[in-house]
C-alpha cells in the first residue's frame, strides 16, 4: 500500500531505511498511470511514499520539484537520487535497482 504523506507526517516517514517517495498532481495524466504501477510495487514490499502537490505546496518548494510525476529516493532521511517523468514497471524497477547498487 501506498503511504499518504504530508507536511506533518513526511519527516517521521523518511528518517528510516530506503524509502521512495511520489510526488503527483489530481490533474497530471501521467501521474494517474504511474499509480497503478507503484500499487503493484508496493504489493511487493517496496515501501512508496506519495506528496499530492496540491494539498502540500510546502513540500514542493523544499524539495525544488518542477515536473510530475517526480521521484525522490531516500536513505535514513537523505535524499540519494531524484528523477521524474512516467516510468513503466521495468524502468522504475531498473531505475531504483541503479541507485541502491
Amino acid at each position: 500500500m501506498i503511504k499518504e504523506l504530508n507536511e506533518r507526517n513526511f519527516d517521521e516517514n523518511i528518517k528510516n531505511g530506503i524509502k521512495l517517495v511520489f510526488f503527483s498532481a489530481i490533474w497530471c495524466g501521467f501521474c494517474s498511470k504511474q499509480k497503478p504501477i507503484l500499487n503493484e510495487l508496493s504489493e511487493q514490499k517496496i515501501w512508496i511514499g506519495e506528496v499530492d502537490s496540491d494539498k502540500n505546496p510546502a513540500l514542493i518548494e523544499k524539495f525544488n520539484i518542477k515536473a510530475f510525476p517526480s521521484f525522490l529516493l531516500f536513505k535514513n532521511g537523505n535524499v540519494i537520487a531524484s528523477f521524474s517523468g512516467y516510468k513503466d514497471k521495468y524502468d522504475l524497477l531498473n531505475t531504483l535497482l541503479s541507485y541502491l547498487q
